[in-house]
């Protein structure tokens, strides 16, 4: 005899979770449904928490180490990497820990075990059968790897987190996995290499943002190879060679270890997809329609499963969102334009919205005004002038974009976020008064220029 659910949950990440917890709160019967040993999938345990974790002891080793610039005899610091390392694990156990006794305190049973589709609304669970009035799968994503190149020199973002720091590093891909890490590695005294190929870095955003990050990242003494290609790689015991092409030209770098940051992809292959006819693109995404079911009645999917931005928060709003469909709810649609984005590299990158480039390829008529963080107080005060608010707008409409780089920006783009996703004007967020001495003021200063009342920009 099957257990039956009102809705069975594929993967316990962000997605899932989120998922599980709010129809838990409608009254839902719900069974959870993980393979590792805990909850939170790659954002608590692989991904965007150990990740940030080792960043903020990046910052501030990086901070103690300059803090003679502020008046601070802090003398010559040293890092301990075992430390690091137990101060990102403690942050990750409280982390699934916490998530653990909120699944329980919602009475959500978590079923332990690989879970593969058998028929419409069935799932095996290791041998145990679940039936569902309504399955979601969100089994998540993985690192891309590239076929040949292997190697214990050669890893992913996974091995990234627990190794020691290398000497020297060579990093495939710069868009977020890719320039956090080249980050936290100079902040420990690597020679970091990005090789990028595409023209900028963080290609998905802006393209004033890859140019400017490149900038910070030259001075910090990360070299930026963009619009290049790697060639061939020589990967033996000791290290890497990677020969790379640049505009015609071709150079051969070597290093301790080669970071393959080129994207990730769905995790679709053991969830038995085929037994229920759910379709899959080009790319294995699952298909989805406007309000992510896949092809298969009754059947869900949200999170790095379908392609949307492949992004935790994004992936709580999904889950949050067909939850409270099959509660009966009728939630609004999801704007994916106002879903923010944040990269937590040194300068912090953030944006929200369209880019110039995808506003004028819907035909939109943009006024931009860029302030930087130069003209800031609080900047000047944290001794990070470098960076800049770039807001874009509609002619005589809404605010369609907000993009910044510079330090904590990552804490800004939750009001840009609240003003693209109501559709605000220039003129009503200019009568907003920001606090002063605030790295927020960019923002308004910004807005500000596009209503025409600039105060301290020209």
């Amino acid at each position: 005899m099957a257990d039956q659910f009102d809705l069975v949950v594929l993967g316990a990440g962000t997605g899932g979770y989120a998922t599980a917890i709010r129809a838990a709160s409608l009254g839902m019967n719900v069974a959870l449904v993980e393979r590792d040993e805990r909850l939170g999938g790659t954002c608590l345990i692989r991904g965007c928490i150990p990740t940030k974790a080792l960043l903020h002891s990046a910052d501030v080793f990086e901070t103690l180490r300059d803090s003679e610039r502020f008046g601070v005899k802090g003398g010559d610091p040293a890092f301990d990497w075992g430390g690091v390392q137990a101060h990102k694990e403690k942050v990750v156990a409280k982390m699934t820990s916490g998530l653990a006794t909120l699944v329980k305190h919602r009475k959500i049973e978590v079923v332990k075990g690989t879970g593969t589709l058998t028929g419409p609304r069935s799932v095996d669970v290791d041998g145990r059968e679940l039936r569902g009035t309504n399955l979601v799968v969100a089994t998540g994503s993985k690192p891309k790897r590239l076929p040949g190149l292997e190697g214990d020199r050669v890893i992913t973002s996974d091995e990234a987190l627990s190794i020691g720091v290398p000497k020297s590093a060579i990093v495939l891909g710069a868009g977020s996995v890719g320039v956090e890490f080249a980050s936290i590695w100079a902040s420990f005294g690597s020679q970091v290499t990005i090789v990028e190929m595409l023209p900028t870095l963080v290609p998905l955003e802006d393209e004033t943002l890859g140019k400017e990050l490149a900038k910070a990242f030259k001075k910090r003494g990360i070299t930026c190879l963009t619009g290049a290609k790697m060639e061939d790689a020589d990967v033996g015991d000791d290290g890497v060679k990677v020969t790379v092409s640049t505009n015609g030209k071709t150079e051969t770098i070597e290093a301790e270890i080669l970071l393959v940051a080129v994207g990730r992809a769905p995790v679709t292959d053991t969830a038995g997809l085929d037994a229920v006819g759910i379709t899959l693109d080009e790319r294995g995404y699952i298909k989805t329609d406007d309000v992510l079911q896949t092809t298969a009645e009754g059947v869900y999917a949200v999170g790095d499963v379908i392609p949307t931005p492949a992004l935790a928060h994004m992936a709580f709003g999904e889950g949050m969102f067909v939850a409270e469909r099959l509660a009966g709810k009728n939630p609004p649609a999801i704007n994916y334009d106002a879903v923010p984005r944040a990269t937590y590299c040194v300068p912090e990158v953030a944006a929200v919205g369209l880019t110039e480039a995808q506003a004028r390829e819907r035909g939109i008529d943009v006024v931009i005004q860029k302030v930087s963080l130069a003209a800031i107080g609080k900047a000047a005060i944290l001794g990070e002038t470098a960076g800049f608010c770039r807001m874009i707008a509609a002619k005589d409409g809404e605010i369609v974009g907000v993009h910044f780089i510079g330090p904590r920006v990552t804490e800004l783009i939750a009001e840009a976020m609240l003003v693209v996703g109501w559709e605000a004007l220039p003129e009503e967020v200019a009568q907003l008064i920001h606090p002063h001495p605030s790295l927020s003021e960019v923002f308004g200063e910004a807005a500000l220029a596009l209503a025409g009342r600039a105060l301290h920009t020209g």
